[in-house]
Order: structure tokens, then sequence, then C-alpha cells
């Protein structure tokens, strides 16, 4: 795979040239690994029978090549308690795909929400003192539109990040966008 474009919030790139250099490195060096295949033939009203890319595919790829540099899963769980409540639900957790050092890294190929959910980890993760920046890695519009519906796109990510400015996330954030290596990965982009 390919970067198409990366967006520094907060100085999340800066953090990562400065401070985790190696993780930097391992990010690049793991994109570049990945090899996006149109695995998925698909049962979609408006894309049946078409071949697409699939997460799950990419998402392997992914979690073979961090977990090979040394990155583990980061879970940290707890029990949900609600103020002057008897409330007590044990057993939730946030989970991030991959940390090393300091630095959290989320592999996004889901659904909008999902994305600005990753946004509230990195938030909830730095406030409790277990990371430093947050990764992003997510499609662009055009590897989107080869992909199931409903995958979301890193373009709007940023485009709601600028809007939002510096208010949320309040932590520093770096939001790769991705493309597929292949020649027709590219579609022109028609209104």
């Amino acid at each position: 795979m390919r970067i198409i474009y990366d967006y520094s919030h907060l100085g999340g790139s800066e953090i990562l040239q400065v401070r985790y250099p190696e993780c930097n490195r391992d990010i690049y060096e793991v994109i570049t690994q990945i090899v996006a295949e149109r695995t998925k033939v698909s049962r979609e009203k408006t894309k049946r029978g078409q071949r697409l890319y699939a997460p799950s595919d990419m998402n392997r790829q992914f979690r073979e090549e961090f977990t090979r540099r040394g990155y583990r899963e980061l879970r940290d769980t707890y029990t949900i308690t609600l103020p002057d409540s008897e409330i007590a639900i044990p057993g939730a957790f946030k989970q991030i795909d991959f940390v090393k050092d300091k630095v959290l890294i989320e592999i996004q190929f889901g659904k909008y929400f999902a994305m600005f959910y990753d946004m509230a980890k990195f938030q909830y993760f730095f406030n409790e003192s277990k990371a430093d920046v947050g990764v992003e890695i997510v499609p662009c519009h055009a590897l989107h539109k080869q992909m199931s519906t409903g995958v979301a796109f890193g373009e709007q990510l940023v485009y709601d990040i600028e809007r939002l400015k510096r208010h949320f996330p309040a932590v520093p954030v770096k939001v790769i966008l991705i493309d597929a290596d292949s020649e027709d990965a590219t579609v022109t982009e028609q209104t």
C-alpha cells in the first residue's frame, strides 16, 4: 500500500519524528508491506459481483507486520459505575490495536463512527498517561470507493478534526490516508 496524505494534529507527526523515530519508521515500513488485493466478491445491491478490497485481509497483514516488530494490543479493563447509583458493570474495556512505547496505532477500515471512537480512545489513554501520540491509519476516499459500502474514509476525519480545532481530540494525533498500490486502485472522482 502507499500513503497518499498524512495529517498532523497538535504536533502528532513531529512527536513521532523527534521522540519515536523508530516507531515512525516502522509505521511507514509496515504500510509499504501491505498488499491490497480484490479478494471479496460483493453481494451488495449496488456493487453485486464486483471484486472489492477486503478489510479483513488487510487487517490480518497489518497485525502480522506490527506484531513482528514488537507491537502489542493495549487493553484497559474497568468496571462501569454511575454517580449516585449502585449500578456496577464489570468487564468493560477500551482497546487499541497496537502500542509500542507510548505510541498508539489504530487501523480503521470500519464505519465512520469507529474512526471518531478511535480519537476518543486515544484521548482516554493519553489522559491515563499511557500514550503520548495516536496514529490513525485509514483508507483514502479512492480506496473507500473500492470497498464495501459504509467503510469510512480519512478525508472526512481530517475535515472534521480541522473544524473542531484544538478541542477534540486534545491529544497529538497523526492521521495517515492510504491507498492500494495497483494501477486500478485510483478511481476518478465524480459528483
